[in-house]
């Protein structure tokens, strides 16, 4: 101990600092500076009859919430898990969230869905990675949270082993206290008291139970959304995740009405829904109720939002403009109509298309380039097969067809070029 006394003082405070931030450190990891928004209420178990009460809205709110598309693998059991989600450092497995009680949730307590749903703290302590959307369902109400706790636990079990994560470091998870320390809201839902009682059941469709920021809002480098840039769009899964902020959903040509219709159907004046959008109509958003979809759309847009205007035309180099009309009519005009009207239940519309007024051409090529399947909306609704024109077409054929369309009728600069064309890889 004399020693360390005679140490100089410089020294020994850094010393003492190093022993503070481990201490502090050591208290993250132990989870003393949580915040949970979860009541004591939920330490008291629901009833049988209470489940069985509560388990028809469960289901509501599980699909709004898109539980189903993340926990299914593909030909898979609903909710028994399996979806693999690549990451940059590995591969998260989406678990088995059906009750069974050796491999799934049967075993877990109210309380415990709880902090897993909104904290992101499974049982035993077991930190979620925020690809389980806990940042937006911390925002779920406890009737709602009760309810989604209720369908699940009435479900039939399944007995699916979980699959275990590729992670390199399997001491990554426990660090997840100090990301939830920097990126995690202290809060739950609160409604704006100037808001219309429709704007703010918008607002938790869309932030909480339909975690859309998730995806539309682009991520600093801890992996977070930017909330400065909410809705503003990004990249995900090889394609972009459009801005979805009023004026850009405006621009779309969306108004109230065929914005809420958009969500329910998947098809409209502006497309139909593609790429991972189709699983989100697919296994979520058509099963909402006239009114959800209404109060979404007027969170989205706003109260009053813009009226809706075609984009006017951009000027184009002839010689460019001749050599894309003459690739579109060769290729295109059969499904999609020579001015770019559509041909109902075979190929959507391009002349009022989302793809061609998007700021980047990126999602246009992709469809240009390896094609999108065949697909069944509701309602009936139903788009064929497109196929993809990559060895077909040349790069200058792409371009000069994608500059077409979103000059003349995106009302987007022309600025498409071969190389951009050929950097686009295919996708999986």
């Amino acid at each position: 101990m004399d020693r360390i006394l005679r140490l100089p003082r410089s020294v020994l405070v850094i010393m003492g600092v190093v022993v503070l931030a481990g201490i502090a450190a050591l208290a993250v990891l132990f989870g003393l500076f949580e915040r949970s928004v979860v009541s004591a209420a939920v330490e008291t178990p629901l009833s049988r009859e209470k489940m069985a009460e509560l388990a028809p809205r469960g289901r509501y709110l599980a699909q709004a919430a898109d539980c189903a598309a993340c926990h299914t693998a593909p030909g898979g059991a609903p909710y028994a898990g399996g979806l693999a989600f690549p990451m940059p450092i590995g591969t998260l497995n989406a678990t088995n969230i059906s009750p069974d009680v050796e491999t799934g949730i049967g075993g877990w307590s109210r309380a415990d869905f709880h902090r897993a749903v909104r904290d992101g703290v499974a049982p035993h302590g077991r930190r979620l990675y925020p690809a389980m959307p806990y940042t937006s369902y911390r925002q779920l109400t406890e009737e709602d949270t009760d309810a989604i706790y209720a369908f699940l636990m009435t479900r039939e079990p399944i007995r699916q082993e979980n699959r275990g994560d590729s992670f390199p470091y399997p001491y990554v998870r426990p660090f997840m206290a100090f990301w939830n320390l920097l990126n995690l809201s202290g809060q739950g839902a609160v409604d704006d008291a100037s808001k219309s009682k429709d704007w703010n059941r918008g607002r938790y469709l869309v932030d909480a139970l339909g975690h859309c920021g998730e995806c539309h809002t682009p991520r600093n480098i801890t992996m977070a959304t930017i909330g400065s840039r909410y809705l503003q769009g990004t990249s995900i899964e090889g394609v972009d995740a459009p801005d979805i902020t009023s004026n850009s959903l405006v621009r779309f040509g969306f108004d109230h009405a065929s914005l809420a219709a958009y969500m329910r159907t998947g098809v409209g004046a502006q497309g139909v829904m593609s790429f991972g959008m189709f699983d989100v109509v697919h296994n979520s958003t058509r099963y909402l109720t006239e009114a959800d979809a209404a109060a979404m759309s007027r969170y989205l847009l706003g109260e009053t939002p813009a009226a809706v205007t075609a984009p006017t035309p951009v000027a184009i180099d002839e010689s460019v403009k001749m050599a894309g009309r003459q690739v579109y009519v060769a290729t295109c005009a059969g499904c999609h109509g020579v001015n770019g009207e559509g041909t109902p239940r075979v190929a959507p519309p391009m002349s009022s298309n989302i793809s061609v007024r998007l700021p980047g051409a990126h999602n246009l090529l992709v469809a240009m380039l390896d094609g999108l399947p065949a697909r069944e909306y509701p309602d009936g609704e139903a788009r064929q097969a497109m196929p993809g024109f990559r060895g077909l077409l040349t790069d200058q054929q792409i371009a000069d067809l994608a500059n077409y369309m979103r000059a003349t009728w995106g009302g987007v600069n022309p600025d498409v070029t071969v190389q951009a064309v050929s950097q686009v890889s295919p996708r999986q």
